[in-house]
């Protein structure tokens, strides 16, 4: 699906998900908020995911009922479901597709002392829609035998002419590029972004194409130099045994860019909301709280190489190889107010 036809699709639609439960609505959600279940509509497909349902659910008591697709899908769905939808809570990978629901209509504003207390400030929605879970870094994975580290010590340095056709990037519909060229207009304004992009644009090794681990497989087939890739995909190739990446594995390293002066390496989410319409509340919280924890914040960051939100929970030893990240600040809502000019930048620097 576009951007531009989900956007259309959410402005449609979005007062029918807006509307007020009708009195047979309302029985119906009297009747179901006793029942010991929370609907979970998920962007994410990691297996973590189901250790972590399965470990709330012995916790609770509360089962854990799944349905995934991708996130604009999910946009879609529930714009097309409005009040009767089942969604209780709404999980993505994106912070600014979280930001797209809060636009939609489809969240709503929940603050608890948990989860205010286990989220920091800019890993979460100001006004309580969404709440960060795991955090992954947009950072550079290059060739450390012909890259030198500090060569990339800013986003800007790889579309200077050293890295002329030698820079692998998947395309402009990827979320986690959209949103960093959003921080990007965030951070450093319009113009900038766009000129950074140009620049992305002409050192391309090839088209866009693939997602990030085909970009470091493509280092290690010597089709270009340096990649631009979340970080938890180079963990996992750190500790993979595929056959296949071991020429990649062997011979990338990773640099935290910083976005600008006095900034740090641009940082996304995996987060998630309690649906507008759910029919379980209590237990949407219940696991919202759950996902926040000590405990599961340990297996995001061991299970799935991400970093923990939670202060003080130890991040997995490949991540801490790559060196010490230092994440910027920016309030990351900014990542779905901006996500709708970020796409209309990359377009115009011809970012296929």
């Amino acid at each position: 699906m576009t951007n531009r036809f989900l956007i259309g699709a959410l402005t449609a639609m979005a007062l029918a998900s807006c509307s007020d439960p009708q009195p047979n609505d309302q029985q119906n959600t009297d009747a179901a908020s006793t029942e010991k279940v929370v609907n979970v509509y998920s962007h994410r497909h990691y297996d973590v995911d189901k250790q972590l349902f399965a470990d709330f659910e012995a916790a609770t008591g509360i089962k854990v009922q799944v349905i995934d697709a991708d996130d604009d899908q999910l946009l879609a769905r529930l714009a097309a479901e409005g009040a009767n939808t089942q969604a209780d809570i709404i999980l993505t990978s994106d912070a600014g597709r979280l930001g797209l629901c809060k636009q939609g209509g489809f969240l709503q504003p929940i603050t608890t002392k948990n989860l205010e207390g286990n989220v920091p400030q800019h890993l979460r929605d100001p006004e309580g829609n969404w709440y960060g879970l795991s955090v992954r870094a947009r950072v550079f994975a290059y060739d450390k035998n012909k890259v030198k580290p500090e060569q990339l010590a800013t986003y800007d340095a790889v579309t200077g002419p050293s890295f002329k056709g030698k820079l692998l990037v998947r395309s402009s519909e990827n979320t986690y590029n959209q949103s960093l060229v959003a921080a990007m207009i965030a951070r450093n304004g319009r113009d900038a972004a766009l000129a950074w992009c140009k620049g992305v644009v002409a050192n391309m090794a090839r088209e866009p194409k693939g997602g990030d681990t085909d970009q470091m497989l493509a280092i290690g087939e010597g089709l270009g130099e340096v990649a631009i890739v979340n970080s938890y995909y180079a963990g996992k190739l750190m500790v993979s045994e595929d056959s296949a990446k071991q020429k990649a594995k062997a011979i990338i390293a990773v640099a935290y860019p910083v976005i600008g002066k006095d900034m740090g390496t641009h940082v996304n989410v995996s987060g998630a909301g309690v649906a507008r319409h759910t029919k379980h509340k209590d237990n949407a919280i219940a696991l919202l709280e759950f996902l926040t924890s000590d405990a599961a914040q340990s297996v995001f960051a061991k299970g799935n190489m991400e970093f923990p939100v939670k202060p003080g929970i130890a991040v997995a030893p490949e991540l801490e190889a790559f060196g010490n990240l230092v994440q910027d600040q920016l309030d990351l809502s900014k990542l779905g107010e901006n996500n709708a000019e970020a796409v209309k930048v990359m377009a115009e620097a011809g970012w296929k």
